[in-house]
């Protein structure tokens, strides 16, 4: 389990480096006279770095990154890296918890690069008139809330999504917001002729090759008597989605009105997967599998192959406008003049059962290809019951 949350670390680092957007931006205080020697690092380059003092000789408020004329501390820096972990640990199911972060400290100095980056972001969507929508933050916190039975147990899932209280959580909300209108302002400024998307698409269309597909919705009940009830009803008028939301057995889909989105060949049971690909199209039918009866009716279905031009070049704006966005971002946080201090960072134990070497090995795929799209601005999921 380490070693796939270790992956899921890695391959966010790597994709903040280049991209994260969820900073946190508060100034820091200014440094005490009780901060060990320091040696500062541009990140554009490699320094020379005096040992890491000890956890217990840091000042929260040490800084540790510079960007612009804005310094950053210790505290702030802890708390980014807290949030990747715990990102991490969430996609992977996993509640966050504290020690968690002992598992990953050799890489706190790899993602302090990433977490000035984020400053810099943040600085030039504030230069750019940025601001958060607060009403909205206050309508998502509280449908959020809403969620739990109780204050207590919206604080618990707050934490066990690496969230130290609501006005964390709040101000996370408040920075990938700025950060996302600011993203979105920068690619909106790129528009794309027809000329130029047609010669895109000539030159990666391997990127644009598709499996079959089959769009399908489905009602599951456990006897054919049933089955044959819903079928009668369907006929007579009934409403396909408003049944599976009252009888269907599969509580998956049941509370989208049965959709099952679409699926590709191999992905179902071989008697649902029959149904799909080669039953008529927009017809009621029944299959039985070892779930149950499915009623089931197929909306749509796609040849594999290369999709057209048509289909696909509103994706192919999106990726031009974020590719170029995000270059106009890389000179502008260029012009900035951001300096790191990883000789600032204190050890931090690993714990007794730290992973082996060769599970913690960077995955190939831990940072994204220069070709492929990317989303530049990762959201806070809210917590999980």
């Amino acid at each position: 389990m380490k070693k796939y949350l270790l992956t899921a670390l890695l391959a966010l680092t790597a994709l903040a480096a280049a991209q994260d957007t969820t900073p946190a931006t508060t100034p820091a205080p200014a440094q005490t006279d009780t901060a060990p020697a320091q040696t500062p690092t541009d990140t554009t380059g490699t320094a020379e770095t005096t040992a890491a003092p000890e956890t217990s000789d840091v000042d929260p408020t040490t800084v540790v990154a510079t960007v612009g004329s804005t310094d950053y501390s210790l505290a702030e820096f802890d708390r980014a890296f807290r949030m990747a972990v715990a990102r991490s640990a969430n996609s992977q199911g996993m509640p966050y918890s504290s020690d968690m972060e002992a598992s990953f400290a050799q890489y706190r100095p790899q993602f302090l690069d990433t977490f000035a980056r984020q400053q810099a972001v943040l600085q030039l969507a504030e230069k750019g008139g940025i601001t958060s929508d607060d009403a909205a933050i206050d309508a998502q916190i509280a449908a959020d809330r809403a969620q739990f039975q109780s204050d207590d147990e919206f604080n618990s899932a707050l934490q066990g999504s690496g969230f130290a209280d609501e006005d964390d959580y709040r101000l996370s909300l408040q920075q990938q917001q700025i950060a996302s209108a600011y993203l979105k302002q920068l690619s909106d400024r790129f528009t794309f002729s027809d000329a130029v998307v047609a010669t895109f698409y000539n030159l990666n269309k391997a990127s644009f090759t598709r499996e079959a597909q089959a769009c399908v919705r489905h009602i599951l009940v456990p006897t054919e008597a049933e089955a044959q009830q819903i079928v009668k009803d369907l006929a007579a008028g009934g409403d396909f989605a408003a049944i599976a939301k009252a009888q269907s057995k599969d509580p998956g889909s049941a509370e989208q009105g049965g959709d099952l989105g679409c699926i590709a060949p191999g992905d179902t049971v071989p008697e649902f997967d029959k149904a799909a690909f080669e039953g008529p199209l927009n017809t009621v039918q029944t299959v039985k599998t070892q779930f149950g009866y499915h009623v089931l009716q197929v909306t749509k279905r796609t040849d594999a192959g290369l999709a057209p031009l048509a289909e696909v070049q509103g994706q192919i704006r999106d990726q031009l406008a974020a590719q170029a966005a995000q270059k106009y971002l890389d000179a502008q946080v260029a012009r900035l003049k951001v300096t790191v201090y990883a000789d600032r960072l204190p050890v931090v134990a690993a714990p007794d059962d730290q992973a082996s070497p060769e599970d913690q090995a960077a995955p190939d795929d831990a940072a994204p290809s220069d070709d492929a799209p990317t989303d530049t601005a990762p959201t806070d999921a809210p917590p999980s019951k």
